[in-house]
């Protein structure tokens, strides 16, 4: 089976170099890559924590990393706190929900008479004393 490289630009010619040479090259300007940078994080201001890893603009070669989260660490109170924000922020919803669902009803028995209307009864037995 050949093996057939088209150059990815027009200017490039044809690859006829060794795949050793070509390996050589793609490491030499891959260390050109990673010391421009270098010197460019070295003049950065902000603080976000640079990387020592070089930035490489080809989205395309970088391979994903498998990862599993095995721990997730929050403390008690602040998880507390964030289920009780979530109690708080369901209710009003459910508010809307329940006029939404209403609304829907009244208008289909506007639509539809024929259906039939549901009633619950809930009885609680008395404990002792009269029926």
């Amino acid at each position: 089976m050949t093996d057939t490289d088209f150059p990815l630009m027009a200017d490039e010619g044809p690859e006829d170099l060794p795949r050793t040479l070509r390996r050589e090259r793609e490491a030499r300007e891959r260390e050109a890559r990673e010391r421009e940078a270098k010197a460019r994080a070295a003049t950065l201001t902000h603080d976000f924590g640079v990387s020592d890893r070089a930035y490489d603009p080809r989205p395309d070669l970088v391979v994903p990393v498998a990862a599993a989260v095995t721990r997730f660490d929050v403390p008690f109170w602040r998880l507390m706190a964030f289920f009780i924000k979530a109690v708080f922020a369901a209710v009003p919803a459910l508010i809307l929900l329940g006029a939404l669902l209403t609304g829907i009803g009244y208008i289909l028995k506007a639509y539809y008479p024929e259906l039939v209307p549901i009633q619950m009864l809930i009885q609680f037995p008395s404990m002792g004393g009269t029926p």
